[in-house]
């Protein structure tokens, strides 16, 4: 009888260890993306891991990986189809869900938020070449993200709304009405949520004289301002950028359990 075991290959402790997060995002990506996958996926399946990792930090560093430091990279457009895949698996927590939504939101808007921060001056680390192909990729996503609407909790609807404007269709734009009608009705105007899906709204509408006026009075009461030189839309996808990061640390809290 032979008494020698075959070795494990490399690192097979580490892979099964780590925050559970880690562990949960390695079982949704190897399931829906079997073969080849972007180099960003290496965080979840390479054997070394960071010890002082918990659910918080590592999701940190791993979205990082993706769009490091707010700025996109020639493989940014790469890794955002692992949030893409993320934000439309069932198995992960809402709140995780709304931040993939939030990220891919983010990508998506680089250069305009950049340029409204530093109008007149181009911003200091713009990529376009990197910063197109992100948008391109966040746009071959999010039909499909936004089919998810009606089964999606409410903080991941919020986002999703967001890549809804940026993204304006003549299919998804008449349906943000219905779809946020509920979000109106039981949140007034001078509240975060309330202000968000109105302004969602108002960017629906395309009409640029609303969209400034409504851009003007938002920053001046409650948020940071841009250049009133700078064009319409950064300036406006500036402050949706910011009242979605606000939206999402009040929504995405885990008092629910999720």
């Amino acid at each position: 009888m032979d008494t020698h075991a075959e070795p494990e290959p490399p690192g097979t402790d580490a892979i099964a260890s780590g925050p559970p997060i880690r562990q949960l995002f390695r079982d949704v990506i190897a399931d829906r993306l079997p073969g080849q996958r972007p180099p960003q996926a290496a965080m979840l399946f390479d054997g070394e891991i960071d010890p002082s990792w918990d659910d918080r930090s590592f999701f940190g560093d791993f979205y990082n990986e993706i769009l490091h430091q707010d700025t996109c990279q020639p493989a940014t457009a790469d890794g955002l189809v692992l949030l893409a895949v993320l934000a439309a698996d069932d198995r992960v927590p809402a709140r995780h869900r709304f931040q993939a939504v939030h990220l891919l939101f983010r990508a998506a808007t680089v250069a305009e938020r950049h340029l409204a921060e530093t109008w007149p001056d181009t911003p200091l680390h713009a990529d376009p070449d990197s910063e197109a192909r992100a948008r391109s990729a966040v746009q071959a996503r999010t039909p499909g993200l936004l089919n998810r609407w009606p089964a999606e909790c409410p903080a991941v609807r919020l986002a999703l709304a967001g890549l809804a404007v940026v993204f304006p269709t003549d299919r998804t734009l008449p349906a943000l009405a219905p779809r946020l009608q509920g979000f109106t009705d039981q949140h007034r105007s001078s509240t975060d949520i309330g202000d968000y899906v109105r302004f969602v709204l108002v960017l629906a509408s395309q009409d640029e004289d609303r969209i400034r006026t409504a851009t003007e009075n938002l920053t001046d009461a409650h948020w940071a301002g841009t250049a009133r030189e700078a064009p319409t839309q950064a300036r406006a996808l500036h402050l949706l950028g910011q009242m979605l990061a606000k939206v999402g640390a009040e929504l995405a809290q885990p008092r629910d359990g999720q």
